[in-house]
This record gives C-alpha cells, structure tokens and sequence, in this order.
C-alpha cells in the first residue's frame, strides 16, 4: 500500500501564505492520483485539489481557484498544497489521499472522499485573524 504524511500545517494569521507536503512511501505515485482534502470540526470532508501523478493534470473546484495550488516534486515523492491569502474559514485538518489514475463515469469519483484508498493522518493549519 502507499503510505502518506503529511507536514507543514500550524498558525498562520489572515492574508498569510502557508505550504503543505504529502509525502509518499511504499507504492510510488506512478499509477495514482492524489488529492487534498480538508475537514473542519463536525463537518465532512470537502475537496480542495488533485493532480494526476503521471500527467500532472490538475484539477480544481471553483470555489479553490486562484488561492490554493497543487504541484508536485517527482524526485520527492511529493505533492504540495500551496495556500494563500488565508482565511479564518480556513482552518481544518488537511489531509492527503491517494487514488488509481483512470477514467471518471461522473465527477464523484474525483470528488468523493469514499473513492480514494489511502489516507495521511493529517496535519492542523489555524488561520487566526
């Protein structure tokens, strides 16, 4: 299986910048799609981002364009999230997941939380104003 951990989450005050690293062993990223999911407090999991690791295509809800990037470090096994111009709405617990790269038969498959395998445990970010 594919092991994820993610870092760089902490405090970071409105308008700040912050970047996330999914770090990936085991299985490599070669077959995988790997998306950024967030959960605040008594809430599902919302999408934020994926990228599929062979191509480097991305994709993005509407709602995440423009401050939230995801990117990748081939040699690092790696994939970031870049967060800018933060928000107190922000804040949650981030997590990385992986999925198998293939055709989707509707966007739920992108979307949906139950369709990835692998899970990082998370790391906090809290956006203070």
């Amino acid at each position: 299986q594919v092991q994820l951990v993610e870092s760089g989450g902490g405090l970071a005050q409105a308008g700040a910048s912050l970047r996330l690293s999914c770090a990936a062993s085991g299985r490599t990223f070669s077959t995988y799609a790997v998306a950024w999911f967030r959960q605040a407090p008594g809430k599902e999991h919302e999408f934020i981002a994926r990228l599929s690791w062979g191509s480097g295509r991305t994709y993005y809800p509407d709602s995440m364009k423009g401050r939230f990037t995801i990117s990748r470090d081939i040699a690092k096994n790696t994939v970031y999230l870049q967060m800018n111009s933060l928000k107190p709405e922000d804040t949650a617990v981030y997590r990385c997941a992986t999925q198998m790269d293939r055709t989707y038969y509707s966007l739920s498959y992108y979307l949906e939380s139950s369709e990835y395998s692998s899970w990082g445990q998370g790391t906090q970010v809290t956006v203070s104003s």
